[in-house]
């Protein structure tokens, strides 16, 4: 098996957005903002090579959107998926399996594309099987006021027509060597996928964990829909994965592709962190 981040580039988001009660005066110091209070994230993804199989875990933002919505999230940085895939060798054809943790459109975006016309849409890996989880589908097409404006039909919709569209409704291993969870705080049915590999756990982390700097208990996005939840999401994870002396790989933080974590007096914390290939 070999791992290999792929970063899509970079959005800002409102860091009162992203730290949720937690004061300005304290996270800051762990996240800078500018003087927007817009703090800049990445959207790094992960493709799994495992024999045949070619898995890509989330996909970014995509381009089907048009600039007066795009200035919104101030895009930067100079990776595109495209780009990152063939830095390492491969293409969209090339991918088997592609499995969205959830359908916020920055984590889902480059699933569909439009045709060469740009008269309708098309799948982004046309060779692939894409996988979700059964909840988080029937909460993206039936969205509450609240997430509906992160939720896109025509990122979501095309793939279901496709037939291409697997939906599970319990935990388990769907692909060889990597396992399905389901956490439901910060939107329902998202799926973190943890990945076997040599013997260690790598956990694609997704928004359950957007960073680093959330490793502490009450440090909960305002996105999360029942943050009270995502408490009780982070503390059964937190205890495994100390246990298990997980990897954490980071789908957001610009800083730090991955860490592993330590218990303390004041909870869980950082333990190291770096590249993934430093853990690996």
């Amino acid at each position: 098996m070999q791992l290999y981040p792929v970063e899509t580039g970079n959005l800002k988001l409102d860091g009162g957005a992203m730290f949720g009660v937690v004061p300005k005066v304290l996270w800051q110091k762990q996240y800078p903002a500018d003087e927007n209070n817009l703090c800049n994230w990445a959207m790094r993804c992960l493709l799994i090579v495992d024999g045949n199989r070619k898995i890509l875990i989330d996909n970014g933002i995509g381009n089907k959107q048009d600039e007066k919505w795009l200035k919104h999230y101030y895009l930067n940085g100079d990776n595109s998926l495209e780009s990152s895939l063939a830095k390492h060798g491969f293409s969209s054809n090339d991918i088997t399996d592609v499995i969205l943790t959830h359908m916020h459109f920055d984590h889902c975006g480059g699933s569909v594309k439009w045709n060469d016309d740009n008269s309708d849409f098309e799948l982004a890996f046309p060779n692939a099987t894409y996988w979700t989880s059964q909840k988080q589908y029937d909460w993206a097409t039936k969205p509450n006021r609240r997430e509906q404006a992160s939720f896109l039909k025509e990122n979501i919709l095309p793939i279901k027509e496709s037939g291409k569209l697997e939906l599970i409704d319990k935990e388990g291993e769907y692909i060889p060597n990597i396992s399905f969870r389901l956490y439901d705080g910060h939107t329902d049915g998202q799926v973190i996928p943890l990945i076997n590999y040599n013997g260690k756990t790598i956990v694609f982390m997704a928004d359950l964990l957007p960073a680093t700097a959330h490793i502490p208990m009450p440090w909960v996005m305002a996105y999360d829909t029942r943050p009270l939840l995502t408490l009780k999401d982070k503390e059964r994870f937190f205890k495994e994965a100390i246990e298990n002396d997980y990897i954490l790989f980071f789908e957001h933080d610009l800083y730090n592709e991955a860490c592993t974590l330590k218990e303390t007096p004041k909870g869980p914390r950082l333990d190291k962190k770096g590249k993934l290939k430093d853990f690996l």
